[in-house]
């Protein structure tokens, strides 16, 4: 088996782009709770209403596009989200144009507490990434990826929460802390190998980044989330003929990855192997069947907990929004996997249940993708 070594340049956003953070409110909010959920949602395209020449043309001020307009919208997605059976604790937002959108948006849901804020952006790019945390944002990184003179559109943001969360140990600051990689992977647009492989590259940031978190703390529980444009079962809508980003656990895509029956795989020759794809499990917690020598492997509720997708393209549903959850969330210990839902219900899906895509003429609709909340529970370990 060929294993392409991929050329991956890593700089930091500071010089490819922006990255700004904020405590909003200038106050850490200690949610007392024992569940915490999180939201992930593909706005579609959140612009605000300022001409800066890199907007899309539908959301320029030649095509009408107004601050009134952009002020209008912020009311209607503030309001859905304030209206949600289940308010979410943290909010990861893709396709957001500026920092101010998410400032603007954290100060409109203001009664909720959204303290703590940040947002990151590749230069020169349309849209960026952003988060609302009613939790401390105690660490941030944006790691941008550039492969075979290609750079992925978006930055993978690394974020640390501090949730403060133990009951046996209330006097340690760094109790409960989540690592999220909040994710907008490159689309399918343009060639299918290419655009694969940008993606792959992003999977590569992320594993490396894992692997070096595993050897710092080996008990920090992580989340990969976001609008990663790869559905969960990928590599069966590609015939199984291409490694994908994401990878099943499943005998096929093991023997083509290199994995299958595979003797005395070591941690160093299992790193090589799995350089640029994440296995994706339906056990609990996410131990592979498949693949020998234990690659690094995470839990998808897709087909468990979540059914048809969140996104809807050519008749077809689609699941490229994630959460992919790390084993530490099943160890009965810290913040356990309790359940995750796609939010298919109004003002976020119209009544066929799929989503209610934003119209910037008539602005009507909220956005083409559905969210996805993830609810974990707190349990403190013996």
């Amino acid at each position: 088996m060929n294993h392409r070594i991929y050329k991956i340049l890593f700089f930091p956003l500071l010089i490819l782009g922006i990255a700004g953070s904020c405590n909003l409110f200038h106050e850490e909010e200690k949610i007392k709770s024992d569940t915490i959920t999180i939201m992930t949602w593909n706005t579609q395209a959140l612009f605000d209403g300022n001409d800066d020449g890199n907007e899309y043309d539908e959301y320029r001020s030649s095509s009408g596009w107004s601050a009134e307009k952009y002020k209008g919208r912020l009311s209607v997605i503030s309001r859905a989200i304030s209206g949600m059976k289940t308010v979410p604790d943290i909010i990861a937002l893709q396709e957001i144009e500026s920092e101010l959108v998410i400032q603007d948006l954290a100060s409109s849901l203001s009664g909720k507490k959204y303290s703590w804020t940040h947002f990151a952006i590749n230069a020169d790019m349309s849209i960026g990434l952003g988060i609302l945390s009613r939790f401390p944002i105690k660490d941030h990184k944006a790691h941008s990826i550039t492969i075979d003179g290609d750079t992925s559109p978006r930055p993978v943001l690394e974020i640390r929460i501090q949730t403060g969360k133990s009951k046996t140990m209330p006097y340690l600051d760094d109790t409960g802390s989540l690592i999220l990689f909040i994710c907008h992977w490159k689309s399918k647009l343009g060639d299918e190998i290419a655009t694969e492989n940008t993606r792959r590259a992003s999977a590569r940031v992320i594993l490396r980044r894992m692997r070096e978190l595993a050897q710092q703390e080996p008990e920090l529980p992580v989340i990969v989330l976001g609008d990663l444009n790869e559905n969960h079962d990928e590599f069966y809508r590609k015939n199984g003929e291409m490694i994908c980003a994401l990878l099943p656990d499943d005998p096929y895509s093991a023997e083509l990855s290199g994995f299958y029956n595979l003797e005395g795989c070591d941690t160093v020759m299992c790193t090589y192997l799995q350089q640029d794809f994440i296995v994706i499990s339906k056990q609990k917690p996410p131990v592979p069947r498949y693949f020998s020598g234990q690659p690094l492997t995470l839990y998808s509720p897709w087909t468990v907990e979540m059914q048809n997708g969140s996104y809807y393209y050519k008749n077809n549903w689609e699941t490229i929004d994630h959460f992919l959850l790390s084993p530490e969330f099943f160890n009965e210990r810290g913040w356990e996997f309790e359940n995750c839902t796609v939010i298919d219900e109004p003002p976020f899906a119209n009544s066929s249940g799929r989503p209610a895509a934003y119209n910037p003429r008539t602005g009507y609709g909220l956005s083409d993708h559905l969210p996805l909340l993830l609810s974990l529970k707190w349990q403190d370990g013996d």
